[in-house]
C-alpha cells in the first residue's frame, strides 16, 4: 500500500450521497491512490459475503452521480484503503445516514411502509443469510438484469411473515433498498376477508408513490404499467405478505433490477417467472427453546429444562405454536412448565392458544381452502397410521389409482400441508397429523380406509414374502388393487425394509380396529424378512400381536402356526423358557387337531431348545420322535430341517460322524429340491464345520465360500458372518494368521451389525490371535 498522507477525511460531514462519494474519493487519495485493479483484489479478499469484484465495479462506486451504494462494498473498500476498525464503523454509519436522507426515492409517503420488526425474533440465521445474499449479490455489483423475487413458503405458523419482515428491516438497516419500501397483506388465507384485489393494491401503492387519485388509471393493466414506471431505477423493496397464488402477485412485481420483491405464501409459487423459492421448515430444538425463553422468561426455562423440551416437542417445533405456548406461560406466572406440558400432551391442538389466539384456526383455514377432492385426501391421510405415506398407500386408502394419488400428494405438498423428505414418501407435520386424524375419526365409515390399506399391505407382503423364500406361508392373500410386482429377491427385501415402519403401524392399527385376519397375515408375510435382517424386537412384537389375533379369530390351526413362529422368535432372542412354553402349547394344539406333521414340528422346535439348554440327548430323542411322525411328500421340507438339526447336536462326537454327515447330505438334497436357499446355505455351512473337524481344510474352505456366496445372494448377514467365521477357523488351522484375522474381522463387523451374541466369541478369537502373534 502506498504511503498515506494527511489526515483521513471525516465521513460524518457528508450531507448527501454525492458528498459521501466525494469523501470516498478523498479517502482513496489519502491511501495513496491505489489503482482500481489493485484495489479490486484487496476488496475481493475482504468483502462478506464473498463475491467477485471487478475494477469497473469500483470505478462506479466512486462516481458522484450514483443514487445508492452497496454498504458491504463500502465497508470492504474502506478496510482495503487502510482505515482502522473504528474508522470503518464511522464510514458504515455515515453511509446508512446519507441513504436514509436521500430524496431521490420520491415523496416521504413512500418510506417506512414496513411493519414493525418482532422484538422476539429468533433463529433462522441460515435462512436469513440466504435471503440477504439473494437480495444483494447481483444488485449491488450492477450485475442484476431483472428484479429479484424471493418467495418465502411454508405451512401455516412456520414464521414466514416474521422472517420476511426481519429480513426487510435488516436490508434497510444495511443501506439497501432505502428509496422505497412498500408492504401489503394480500389476505390469501384470511378467515373473515377475501383475498386482496391486485387492482386495489396497485391503487394503494401508486398513492404511496405520490400519484394523485385522479391520475390513477381504472384498468389493472394500466395501473401495473404506471406502477412499474414509478419504480423504474429506484431502490425499492416490495413485501407482498400472505399471497393466495401467482395470479394475485404477478402485476405487483416491478420490472426494474434495482428492486427486490419478497413474497410469503402457504402455497408454492414456483410457477411465477423468475421466482427464487425459500421453503421454511420448523424450528430446531435449540431455536424452539430460545423462543420459549425470550417470551416466557429464561429463568423459568432454565429451571425446568426437561419440561421445556417437552413443550417444544408437543408444539412440533412450529414457531407459532411455540410462541403461543410461551405467551400462555407468560400470562400464567404461577404455572410450572410441566403443568403446561401436561396440558399439551392431553390436548395438543386445543391447548396451543393464548390471549384469544390459537393454532387450530390457522390449520382449519389451510384445510378449508382446499377443494373438495383434496379435503377428502387430507382426511384419508388421517387414517394412515404410519410415519409417512406413498402414492401406493394413498391409492389403497382412497380407492384411486397410484397416478391419481401421486398427483393429490403433490398438490398437498404445493399447499405446504405435506413434506417430501425423500422422493416418493410424504409426511404430515405432527400437529397437522392430529388435525387429519380428528377429521378422519368423524367420517361415517372410519374403519373402511384402514381395511383397504391393510389389505394392500397383506397382498403386497405375500408377493414379497414368496420371492424371498418365506417357508410355510399360510392361506391365500387378500386381494387388493394395484399391488406392485417384484422382479428379484433384492427388490422384495428392499420393499420390506422401506415399509418396515408402515407395516408395524398398520398391524397395530388393525389390531385396535379388530381386523384379526389382517393382523396375523401381516406378521406371516414378514417373518422371513425379520430372520434374514435380524430385527428380533420387531419379530417378537409382530408375532405377539399375531397370536392374540389368531386366538380372537378362533382358528386353532392358525393359532398353532403363530405360536410356532413366536417360539422361534423367542429362541432367536435367547428366551428359552418362553420358546419351550410355545413348543408345548403347539404340541397340545396339534395333538388335539390330530395333525401328526404339526406335532412333529413342535417336537423338533422343543428339541432345539433342549440342545441350547445343554441337554443334547433329550434333543436327539425329540427330533428322532419327530422324524418317526414325518411321512409323505408334503413333509419333505420339515424332514430336511429335522435331519439337519439332529446332525449338528453331536457335532464334536467322532463316533457319530458318518451318520451326521449322511443326515446333512440328505437334508441338503431336500433343501435344494424344495428351493429353500437359506436352509441350503445353513446345511452347506454345517457340512463345512464337519470337514473342518476332520481336518479336511481345503474342502471345508470351499464349502464356507459356497455358503458365503449363497448368503450374499440372500442378503443374510447372519449366514454370511457364519461363513466368514468358519473360513477364519480354517485359515487359523492352516497357520495362515493374516487371512484368519481378515475373515474374523469381517465376521465380527456383521455380527455387530445385527447385534448377535456370537460377536463376543469372534472378538475373543481376534484377541487371542493378537496376543500369540510373533
Amino acid at each position: 500500500m502506498a504511503e498515506q498522507g494527511g489526515s483521513m477525511p471525516d465521513p460524518g460531514g457528508a450531507k448527501d450521497l454525492a458528498e459521501f462519494v466525494a469523501l470516498l474519493g478523498e479517502l482513496r487519495a489519502w491511501a495513496g491512490m491505489p489503482s482500481y485493479r489493485v484495489l479490486a483484489k484487496r476488496v475481493e479478499a475482504l468483502i462478506r459475503p464473498p463475491r467477485t469484484i471487478s475494477p469497473s465495479t469500483l470505478v462506479n462506486a466512486f462516481k458522484t452521480g450514483r443514487q445508492r451504494l452497496d454498504l458491504d462494498l463500502v465497508v470492504a473498500l474502506v478496510r482495503a484503503l487502510g482505515a482502522s476498525e473504528g474508522a470503518v464503523d464511522s464510514w458504515r454509519h455515515a453511509c446508512i445516514k446519507v441513504h436514509a436522507q436521500a430524496k431521490t426515492g420520491g415523496p416521504v409517503g413512500a418510506f417506512r411502509q414496513l411493519p414493525a420488526d418482532l422484538r422476539t425474533f429468533t433463529g433462522r440465521q441460515e435462512e436469513l443469510a440466504q435471503l440477504i445474499v439473494a437480495a444483494t449479490q447481483h444488485h449491488d455489483s450492477g450485475g442484476a438484469r431483472t428484479v429479484v423475487v424471493s418467495a418465502i413458503e411454508g405451512m401455516a405458523g412456520v414464521g414466514k411473515t416474521q422472517l420476511a419482515i426481519h429480513a426487510a428491516h435488516q436490508l434497510v438497516r444495511l443501506g439497501h433498498f432505502t428509496d422505497v419500501q412498500l408492504h401489503v397483506n394480500l389476505r390469501g388465507f384470511d378467515p373473515e376477508l377475501p383475498p386482496a384485489d391486485p387492482s386495489a393494491v396497485l391503487e394503494a401503492f401508486l398513492r404511496h408513490l405520490g400519484v394523485p387519485a385522479q391520475q390513477i388509471p381504472a384498468g389493472v393493466d394500466e395501473r401495473a404499467a404506471m406502477y412499474r414506471d414509478r419504480l423504474q431505477d429506484r431502490s425499492a423493496l416490495v413485501l407482498l405478505d400472505n399471497a393466495a397464488d401467482e395470479d394475485q402477485v404477478r402485476d405487483l412485481i416491478p420490472a426494474s433490477p434495482t428492486c427486490l420483491v419478497m413474497i410469503t405464501s402457504r402455497r408454492s409459487l414456483v410457477a411465477l417467472d423468475g421466482v427464487s423459492p425459500h421453503q421454511l421448515d420448523v424450528f430446531t430444538e435449540t431455536e424452539s427453546l430460545d423462543l420459549l425463553s425470550q417470551i416466557a422468561g429464561p429463568d423459568r426455562v432454565a429451571d425446568e429444562p426437561e419440561a421445556a423440551a417437552q413443550i417444544a416437542e408437543y408444539c412440533g417445533h412450529l414457531p407459532l405454536a411455540v410462541s403461543l405456548a410461551a405467551a400462555r406461560l407468560r400470562s400464567r406466572p404461577t404455572w410450572t412448565l410441566q403443568h403446561l406440558a401436561d396440558k399439551l400432551r392431553a390436548g395438543r391442538l386445543t391447548a396451543i392458544r393464548a390471549d384469544g389466539r390459537a393454532l387450530r384456526p390457522a390449520f382449519n383455514l389451510s384445510y378449508q381452502e382446499l377443494d373438495a377432492p383434496l379435503r377428502r385426501i387430507f382426511r384419508l391421510l388421517g387414517h394412515h397410521p404410519g410415519p409417512d405415506a406413498t402414492p401406493a398407500h394413498l391409492a389403497a386408502l382412497a380407492d384411486i389409482t397410484a397416478e391419481e394419488a401421486e398427483d393429490a400428494l403433490e398438490q398437498l405438498q404445493d399447499e405446504h400441508l405435506l413434506a417430501q423428505p425423500t422422493p416418493g414418501r410424504y409426511e404430515l407435520h405432527d400437529l397437522l397429523r392430529l388435525l387429519a386424524a380428528e377429521l378422519a375419526a368423524a367420517e361415517p365409515e372410519p374403519v373402511a380406509p384402514l381395511t383397504r390399506l391393510a389389505t394392500w399391505c397383506v397382498a403386497t407382503g405375500y408377493a414379497a414374502a414368496a420371492l424371498i423364500g418365506t417357508p410355510n406361508l399360510t392361506g391365500a392373500p387378500a386381494q387388493a388393487a394395484e399391488t406392485p410386482g417384484f422382479e428379484s429377491y433384492d427388490d422384495a427385501l428392499t420393499w420390506f425394509d422401506q415399509e418396515r415402519n408402515t407395516l408395524a403401524a398398520v398391524q397395530h392399527a388393525a389390531a385396535e380396529a379388530g381386523l384379526a385376519r389382517h393382523v396375523w397375515q401381516l406378521a406371516e408375510t414378514q417373518k422371513q424378512f425379520f430372520v434374514v435382517c435380524r430385527h428380533l424386537d420387531d419379530f417378537l412384537a409382530a408375532q405377539q400381536l399375531a397370536l392374540v389375533a389368531a386366538r380372537a379369530d378362533g382358528d386353532r390351526r392358525i393359532e398353532a402356526q403363530m405360536l410356532t413362529v413366536l417360539g422361534g422368535a423367542y429362541w432367536m432372542a435367547g428366551r428359552l423358557d418362553d420358546s419351550e412354553d410355545c413348543c408345548l402349547q403347539v404340541r397340545r394344539l396339534y395333538q388335539a387337531l390330530g395333525d401328526a406333521t404339526g406335532e412333529a414340528s413342535a417336537l423338533m422346535a422343543q428339541g432345539v431348545v433342549q440342545n441350547h439348554r445343554g441337554h443334547p440327548e433329550r434333543c436327539v430323542d425329540l427330533i428322532t420322535q419327530a422324524l418317526a411322525l414325518l411321512a409323505g411328500p408334503d413333509t419333505l421340507h420339515l424332514r430336511g430341517q429335522a435331519l439337519m438339526n439332529r446332525a449338528v447336536v453331536y457335532k464334536t462326537a467322532q463316533h457319530r460322524r458318518p451318520q451326521d454327515v449322511a443326515d446333512l447330505r440328505e437334508a441338503l438334497t431336500i433343501f435344494q429340491h424344495v428351493g429353500d436357499r437359506r436352509a441350503e446355505a445353513l446345511a452347506v455351512g454345517n457340512l463345512a464345520d464337519f470337514h473342518l473337524l476332520d481336518a479336511d481344510l481345503d474342502l471345508a474352505l470351499r464349502l464356507y465360500h459356497e455358503q458365503q456366496k449363497l448368503a450374499r445372494e440372500l442378503a443374510d448377514a447372519y449366514v454370511e458372518a457364519e461363513s466368514l467365521r468358519g473360513a477364519g477357523d480354517v485359515h487359523a488351522a492352516a497357520h495362515r494368521t493374516a487371512q484368519a484375522r481378515q475373515a474374523w474381522t469381517e465376521a465380527l463387523a456383521l455380527y455387530e451389525k445385527i447385534e448377535h451374541p456370537k460377536a463376543a466369541e469372534v472378538r475373543q478369537r481376534l484377541q487371542t490371535a493378537a496376543e500369540t502373534a510373533p
